[in-house]
């Protein structure tokens, strides 16, 4: 009886026990979920948009070899990850993926020969990757690379993406008939590259940066990872099938202007009250946009529209409007914010599009 007694005291005890390491072991668990979870909220890529490399024939298009190697050089002597555009979106979205403190991402559109005869070599210097995004009519035509010469670029770590094929002015198309002509347009870059590379791409890029939200149904529908815009802002886990690029072309490309960038934070949208691109309706328009303002201080932002801007700040929200009409065929509002307790700066920018004006 009294080993019983006995034995039924050691079980109780090593039971408490038990339950005491289990529940340790239960909350070490949780606040290390709960701090990746935190890390992987603050992931952000800044990502570049390129064109040409070391042909002045194109001045808004290109950059030269001097300038696009002072900034791979800058990537590399401060560290910076860089990554694919499809593992770009891998990185935000997996939180599993460990945090990164310094992400870049290089994207190229149209696929021009001067990518692989000038820019990728310095990618290879470097020990940096690209994202190629390629139009497939415009393949072997002119001054753009073959198959031939996109199989070798693919064989040397260079991902392809799709950048429609005929590269055309897509918001141009009726509304009505619109998303089938895109859809249509994006298989056959589709068929193309698979044809000739052996792949499907799983990344777009929308040709001139225009876009609406049938493009981006379509592109999630046909299973794209996302999309590459090119208003300018900073990547974060916000809206996969708009991911916005830093434009280095023309006067943008000169190093003070890229570290500017590289260095550039995202401010963070929560909701906009109008989530089209295209302007039919009341011009210049007004958009209020909410953001989770983390480290920015949106007291002391700034705000830009192409001319004057009024913006008014209603506690996390900015209220923002020209003053003058829209008269290009894309204009960008842009809004900035100092942060808080650093030198670093936020960058959003929303997107209008005129059809109706022809370029």
């Amino acid at each position: 009886m009294k080993e019983t007694v006995f034995s039924s005291l050691v079980f109780l005890v090593l039971l408490v026990s038990f339950y005491r390491c289990s529940d340790k072991k239960q909350r070490h668990s949780y606040n290390a979920q709960s701090v990746e979870h935190v890390d992987h909220l603050k992931k952000e890529v800044v990502v570049f948009v390129y064109h040409r490399f070391g042909d002045a024939r194109y001045p808004s298009t290109n950059i030269s070899l001097k300038d696009f190697e002072n900034h791979l050089d800058y990537l590399k002597s401060n560290n910076y990850t860089l990554l694919t555009f499809g593992d770009a979106l891998d990185y935000i979205n997996n939180p599993h993926v460990p945090y990164m403190d310094r992400t870049a991402c290089i994207t190229v559109d149209d696929g021009y020969k001067t990518f692989k005869s000038n820019g990728l070599p310095l990618l290879r210097k470097y020990g940096y990757t690209a994202t190629l995004f390629i139009n497939s009519e415009s393949v072997a035509g002119g001054t753009y690379l073959d198959w031939d010469e996109l199989k070798e670029v693919y064989e040397e770590g260079i991902e392809i993406g799709n950048h429609s094929h005929s590269h055309a002015y897509f918001l141009n198309k009726s509304a009505s008939d619109r998303k089938d002509v895109f859809k249509e347009d994006v298989l056959k870059c589709q068929a193309e590259i698979e044809k000739y590379l052996g792949f499907r791409p799983t990344v777009f890029a929308y040709p001139y940066g225009e876009f609406d939200l049938k493009m981006k149904e379509t592109l999630r529908e046909l299973g794209f990872k996302g999309a590459a815009a090119q208003n300018s802002g900073v990547m974060y886990k916000y809206d996969d099938y708009a991911i916005p690029r830093f434009p280095m072309a023309g006067p943008y490309v000169k190093l003070k202007g890229f570290v500017e960038k590289a260095n550039m934070k995202a401010l963070r949208v929560k909701q906009k009250s109008d989530d089209s691109y295209v302007l039919y309706g009341e011009n210049p328009p007004e958009i209020t946009i909410e953001f989770d303002p983390g480290d920015a201080d949106l007291s002391r932002h700034n705000c830009f529209t192409g001319n004057t801007c009024e913006s008014v700040l209603h506690g996390n929200s900015i209220s923002v409007k020209a003053t003058q009409k829209i008269t290009g065929r894309r204009s960008l509002y842009t809004i900035t914010a100092p942060s808080k307790t650093s030198q670093e700066w936020h960058w959003f920018s929303h997107l209008w599009i005129r059809p109706e004006i022809q370029e």
